[in-house]
């Protein structure tokens, strides 16, 4: 067997992407092993301990990410190696809103040129820290892959946020394709 290596399966993905976005969800290769490669909370992808520095690369493994319960790979039709994710795969770097109010809609564009429209196919949901209160937003994009939305992108998302009654409880939060999305409790703000 052929030790997995980044270049055995870079080669694989450009081959298997050719026609549009690889269809990972429907390969069952087997495990080959661990690559030396990690996603960092930032987006950075490193491999071997060096940051990726080519764009393209991080683009293309982008592709054929898959999250099988907690675990990460980089899937192929021939092979399925294991990567680490130290917090989402993706990072949300930018959106743009369409209309106002309920009848607004968000599209996110994150660091690998991956767009999602908030709305019910796609969730934006709000994890905060236990100890800080701390918020991390996250947005789904596709599969049950998710991208941190960054700092700007997020303070910029609040710029639009509403009080709304939710579960019966007034939230602050905002609105996408006709869903509410909530973000912290009013009582709890300020």
């Amino acid at each position: 067997m052929v030790k997995p290596s980044a270049e055995n399966i870079a080669a694989a993905a450009k081959a298997a992407g050719k026609k549009g976005p690889p269809p990972v969800h429907l390969w069952s290769p087997p495990f080959c092993g661990d690559l030396d490669m990690e996603i960092r909370r930032d987006g950075t992808w490193w491999y071997l301990g060096t940051p990726m520095g080519r764009m393209g690369l991080v683009k293309l493994f982008s592709s054929i990410i898959r999250k099988d319960g907690d675990s990460y790979f980089l899937v192929t039709p021939v092979e399925k190696v294991g990567i680490r994710v130290v917090d989402a795969p993706f990072v949300a770097t930018d959106f743009r809103v369409e209309g106002t109010g309920r009848d607004q809609v968000l599209t996110f564009v994150t660091h690998v040129d991956d767009e999602a429209m908030a709305g019910p196919d796609h969730p934006i949901r709000v994890v905060r820290d236990a100890e800080t209160g701390e918020p991390s937003p996250y947005i789904h994009i596709r599969a049950n892959l998710e991208a941190l939305i960054d700092r700007k992108t997020f303070y910029r998302i609040v710029e639009l946020c509403v009080h709304e009654a939710h579960e019966g409880e007034q939230w602050f939060g905002l609105w996408s394709s006709g869903v509410f999305f909530p973000v912290i409790p009013s009582a709890e703000l300020p």
